[in-house]
């Protein structure tokens, strides 16, 4: 009697469906061409060519992230589009801080098995976002892991790699008493927080797929969904002029834990919070989970999506320079002497106001 013969397809791997997946994305990723990279899939690495992008004496700056359970929220109400501008978006919005043009970038999709369907829809929302940023999608990894996730699971991870010439990065080295502190809005919750949106979410009952409540014409989950705003192609040319002292990408930590990790010691960062509205969409999480405004300040970024300082004489010109390229621009404080840290003065009056509001007129 032979003995039975095994397959990786058996295993739960398929190999024809992984080179389907590959032919399907490769218009995708060409489609991010950029100067020093053809974006080609299929080869063992992806190249780029320096000084193809015109760079004289380059410092390479490198970033990896992921989209945390956000992607958990696109999976389960089939939302699978946009999730990969998110995760792009996190990756090059942290190089942008150091002063870094975003150049190249390769993505991780993992899963138990394997649907090509939802996989090109993630690609082309990655490819979307290398758009948005100006850098190439040169590679990536697909792994098929069964065991591993649970059916139509999937998680993302991103890597990047930018350049900025030698002497022009920002390192906060720059930053000094008196600068003053503007704010960009952010286009929603963007990739943070989403483990007590959930949770909220669940103990609340809230139904995601039905108008939200402080947003008629607006499914909630639209706002949830909403990707992370991409502020390369904004900033880089200021950047580049020498106008900004330091950026803070507002991830994880929110305002107050971000913004002092780009100021010299003996600095600190004084936020006034009435200095901008905050969305209703934050003011809703608020009042739906009595959260209270240091734990906003720590968690979301309380519709601040990325943080500038600059000298005083340079806010009137940078506002309306940025407002012309399409950003939501707010003076929200200034750098004083101090203990390094940061300071989100009178949120405990204006959030908890808002949110009171919030749960009066919203239920």
């Amino acid at each position: 009697m032979s003995e039975k013969s095994y397959s990786y397809e058996q295993a739960g791997v398929s190999i024809a469906a992984g080179n389907a997946l590959v032919k399907a994305i490769g218009p995708l990723a060409k489609a991010t061409a950029r100067a020093g990279a053809d974006a080609e899939l299929g080869g063992f690495g992806g190249f780029f060519d320096l000084k193809a992008a015109g760079y004289a004496d380059p410092l390479l700056v490198a970033a990896n992230d992921g989209v945390g359970t956000k992607v958990k929220l696109a999976i389960d109400h089939d939302r699978h589009d946009a999730i990969g501008i998110d995760l792009v978006a996190m990756c090059v919005n942290d190089l942008i801080v150091q002063g870094a043009e975003p150049l190249l970038f390769l993505d991780y999709f993992a899963t138990g098995k394997l649907e090509n369907g939802i996989a090109t829809r993630v690609v082309a929302g990655i490819a979307e976002g290398c758009k948005l940023a100006g850098c190439a999608l040169i590679g990536g990894e697909t792994a098929e892991m069964p065991g591993m996730y649970a059916p139509g699971d999937y998680d993302l991870a991103g890597f990047c790699v930018g350049a900025v010439e030698r002497g022009q990065q920002l390192t906060g080295d720059r930053v000094a008493a008196g600068d003053v502190l503007l704010g960009l809005a952010s286009s929603g919750v963007h990739s943070n927080g989403y483990s007590l949106v959930r949770r909220l979410a669940a103990d609340k009952g809230w139904k995601l797929d039905r108008p939200a409540l402080f947003d008629a014409d607006r499914l909630l989950i639209d706002h949830l969904i909403e990707p992370t705003r991409i502020y390369v192609k904004s900033l880089l040319p200021v950047i580049r002029a020498g106008r900004i002292h330091a950026l803070a990408h507002i991830t994880g930590g929110g305002l107050l834990e971000n913004v002092p990790r780009v100021l010299p010691e003996g600095l600190h960062a004084r936020i006034d919070a009435g200095a901008w509205a905050q969305p209703r969409l934050m003011a809703f999480l608020q009042a739906q989970g009595h959260i209270e405004p240091a734990e906003m300040a720590r968690t979301f970024n309380c519709g601040i999506g990325m943080v500038l300082a600059l000298a005083a004489d340079e806010v009137a010109g940078l506002t309306a320079d940025l407002e012309a390229a399409g950003e939501q621009v707010h003076v929200i404080g200034a750098i004083e002497a101090g203990p390094r840290g940061c300071t989100v003065q009178g949120s405990a009056e204006v959030w908890s106001a808002r949110a009171a509001w919030e749960a009066v007129h919203l239920g």
